[in-house]
């Protein structure tokens, strides 16, 4: 455990040793176009922002016809790498540490975005509402329970990502259990239904996440390895029964495979589900644990002192501030987001907020 006193103390996270423990939460953008290439426009976005202790890059597809939100990223073909890499080199540069959030859309991909592919899932429940695709708004559909004998090819689409996240110079992966995508999907038993090892009672529901990470860890070791959850979030149709339960339960699991970190979002977008899982998780995870949603500067200052948890993310914060980490050094004011430009592609909103430096006297 890090001894710590504020949100600008170094950490150590496994193998990462990082300047301060203000990290950037993955967000998905959308600038990656049709061919879900990141390109120069990202690499300078990161950069800009390379002064976060470390840059959890946004959820990237592991294998194609995955698409949840048109134009994000992938990390499956030589041509992402490629373009990653001038993402990873850009905040290199820039004296930042960055890793990439490793993806599967499951149920929430579309086949208006996926060349009609039926989006797959841990059993056949749709998700409520609509998506937008390039014909507009389409309800959700149905996706295609997917067979215990599939699995395989699944993890090991995760893995090969993780090798192409090597090659693309991240400096490690995190894996996206969570907000109601593939592992999520499987995890919480709202959406599982499903019966046999990989159904039923949570050790059997987390079979999959288990067996991704420990695949990723063959690739990198698990000093370089996050996982995300979000027992409580209610996005996409999400819940269980029993979120501390469950949170409890991968803590055993979780402290077992000594990872970087764990990152764990403490509450529910829509506040419909509502419980203490960052207590749960600090008193069983034996690693660093790192939690996400709303905070504010004096509260994750507070309780990083208090040794309620390690490190937090910060999403929407850092989307109109790419200097976050010295506005709150020196306390100065943040500039408000304009959640109109969050998923438009261009650079308006994206990589045109002013800094510290460049604003108007």
């Amino acid at each position: 455990m890090n001894t710590a006193t504020d949100i600008f103390t170094p950490i150590t996270a496994g193998q990462l040793q990082l300047k301060n423990r203000i990290w950037m939460a993955p967000l998905t953008r959308v600038r990656s176009g049709v061919d879900h290439v990141p390109g120069e426009l990202m690499a300078q976005y990161y950069a800009q922002r390379a002064s976060a202790g470390l840059i959890i890059a946004e959820a990237t597809m592991v294998l194609p016809e995955t698409s949840a939100f048109m134009q994000e990223p992938g990390i499956y073909n030589a041509e992402q790498i490629a373009g990653w890499r001038k993402v990873t080199d850009a905040v290199h540069q820039a004296g930042g540490q960055i890793a990439l959030q490793l993806w599967h859309g499951g149920r929430a991909s579309h086949p208006a975005l996926n060349g009609g592919k039926t989006a797959v899932a841990a059993s056949a429940i749709a998700i409520d509402g609509e998506v937008h695709t390039p014909s507009g708004k389409q309800p959700y559909t149905v996706p295609r329970e997917l067979a215990d004998d599939e699995l395989p090819a699944i993890i090991e689409g995760f893995r090969q990502a993780a090798e192409n996240a090597k090659e693309a110079g991240f400096d490690g992966i995190e894996l996206h259990g969570a907000n109601g995508y593939l592992l999520d999907n499987f995890l919480r038993d709202g959406s599982n239904h499903r019966s046999g090892p990989y159904g039923g009672p949570i050790e059997n529901r987390a079979r999959l996440l288990l067996e991704v990470l420990e695949a990723v860890i063959g690739v990198w070791g698990s000093q370089r390895v996050g996982v995300r959850t979000s027992p409580l979030n209610s996005f996409n149709s999400m819940q269980d029964s029993d979120p501390v339960g469950m949170t409890r339960y991968l803590a055993q699991q979780f402290s077992q495979l000594d990872l970087a970190f764990w990152h764990l979002m403490r509450a529910d977008f829509a506040g419909v589900q509502q419980a203490d899982v960052v207590s749960a998780a600090r008193e069983i995870y034996q690693g660093n644990l790192v939690t996400n949603m709303g905070y504010s500067r004096d509260e994750a200052n507070q309780g990083i002192a208090n040794n309620q948890f390690d490190a937090v993310t910060f999403g929407v914060p850092f989307i109109s501030n790419p200097d976050l980490v010295e506005r709150f050094r020196l306390d100065a004011p943040l500039n408000e987001a304009d959640p109109n430009t969050f998923y438009v592609p261009g650079e308006k909103g994206y990589i045109d907020y002013p800094t510290l430096e460049a604003e108007p006297a």
